[in-house]
């Protein structure tokens, strides 16, 4: 049964589950009420048996026969009917046999009395028994001691279906309003079910139409609850929007870079030039360089992609620290580190290690003496957060015209420094697939400041 209600639309489970509880508590409600509705009917109609027993008991106490005959009269009309049901009986106790009065409508017949639980003379004990004919009867009795008169038992009794009919007519109603009520419930909740989803079903009318090409975004205004998700898949779509752009990019990049070591092969066979053997060799390592290039560029652009994945900075900073500390060491290079603790980057360690690597790298080749790098976490108004990595030297600097130049793939701006001139370039090429930005600025020490921005946790 669970199974089968788990597989449901989470509309249906939803309407399902309140028309339970509805029709749970109201039938609980019902039977509560209908209890109630019993004890204050028996109590009533006690009450109204009661007013007979009173005057029987005062038929008991009055000594000479007028006061009786007068006690006798007060009873209603219907003790006169034999065995309409209405019954009263009095015996006295105290004698053997005992000596029994009793209305003509018992005709010749007895009440059986009720049983009681103590000893508790003197009060009114009410119940139900079978009467005369086997019929039900509601009935009441009393002991009463007359002193010197005697001690004896009132009883009073009257048919069962009286109240019973007051309860089947009380029952009936109850039953007739709480069924209304139970489709009242029922209708709002199948309403207020579908107007509650109606976001979701938007939502999913939305990515259907993105999904058929007559829409770019899920459009509209949604509630608190069902917004961020709607954010989120828009989101999704421009990542993955963002990956196929950038792939037909890079295989576009990749295209034109060969196209030049193609043809410089091509012209190279056509002359039968005796320098082809050596042209293959420079060009196919051109190309190799390129495609290898393009390669890793792919697949940083898959791995920013990747969600859930958070890479403690720290590690990753000492751990290349300590490795150019031993590839510079003839320069004697100072590497000073400050990072907050538990700063962590929200991308793949291989990622961040060729990024803060290569901005290392660069400032250990330029720097005199002295590097820095200092890495904190930030917080913008209305956006997520992200660290900032901060890597100085005391090297010569750039001014701002190389500092432009200095990013583009492949410039190099001192053939004297060994490198291929991709190194800065990667830097902003990765840092923009994480939505991060690469800076370059005046140092405080006199050289060049590479500020590098990412996303963090």
């Amino acid at each position: 049964m669970f199974k089968a209600l788990s597989a449901r639309s989470i509309a249906s489970r939803l309407f399902l589950s309140a028309a339970f509880w509805s029709i749970l508590i109201l039938a609980l409600a019902g039977l509560g009420l209908s209890a109630l509705n019993k004890q204050w009917t028996e109590a009533n109609f006690d009450d109204q048996l009661g007013v007979y027993l009173k005057a029987l008991v005062a038929n008991v106490a009055v000594p000479n026969d007028e006061g009786k005959a007068a006690a006798q009269a007060a009873i209603a009309p219907q003790f006169e009917l034999a065995f309409s049901g209405w019954y009263w009986q009095i015996t006295r106790t105290d004698v053997n046999p005992p000596e029994i009065r009793a209305s003509k409508s018992l005709f010749a017949t007895q009440l059986p009395q009720l049983v009681a639980v103590g000893n508790d003379h003197g009060a009114i004990l009410s119940g139900y028994a079978v009467g005369p004919g086997g019929h039900q009867v509601r009935m009441i009795q009393r002991q009463i001691d007359a002193g010197d008169d005697g001690r004896f038992l009132v009883q009073v009794a009257a048919p069962a279906d009286a109240i019973q009919g007051q309860e089947r007519s009380f029952e009936l109603g109850l039953a007739a309003t709480f069924l209304t009520l139970a489709l009242a419930l029922i209708g709002s909740t199948a309403l207020a079910v579908r107007f509650g989803l109606r976001p979701l079903r938007v939502l999913r009318e939305g990515v259907a139409a993105i999904r058929r090409g007559e829409a770019e975004h899920i459009a509209g205004e949604f509630p608190q609850d069902v917004a961020p998700l709607a954010t989120e898949v828009n989101q999704l779509i421009d990542a993955n929007r963002e990956i196929v752009e950038r792939a037909r990019t890079q295989v576009g990049n990749l295209a034109h870079a060969l196209k030049t070591p193609l043809s410089v092969l091509m012209n190279e066979a056509d002359s039968m030039s005796p320098a082809l053997p050596d042209k293959v060799r420079e060009q196919t390592e051109i190309m190799r360089r390129q495609v290898t290039f393009y390669l890793d560029r792919a697949r940083a652009a898959a791995r920013a992609r990747t969600f859930g994945v958070a890479t403690e900075v720290k590690p990753v900073v000492e751990g290349l620290v300590r490795t150019y500390e031993k590839l510079h060491g003839e320069q004697v290079l100072t590497f000073d580190v400050a990072l907050q603790p538990g700063l962590k980057f929200r991308g793949e360690a291989q990622d961040l290690t060729d990024l803060i690597g290569n901005l290392l790298d660069n400032a250990g080749k330029w720097a005199r003496e002295r590097v820095s790098i200092h890495a904190a976490r930030a917080v913008e108004r209305d956006s997520d957060p992200f660290l900032v990595a901060e890597i100085d030297d005391d090297g010569p600097g750039l001014d701002k015209n190389a500092r432009a130049a200095a990013v583009e793939r492949g410039k190099r701006l001192d053939e004297s420094r060994p490198g291929s001139g991709l190194g800065l370039s990667i830097v902003v090429e990765l840092a923009s697939i994480y939505g991060g930005s690469l800076k370059l600025d005046e140092s405080p020490l006199g050289g060049l400041r590479a500020i590098l921005r990412l996303p963090c946790v």
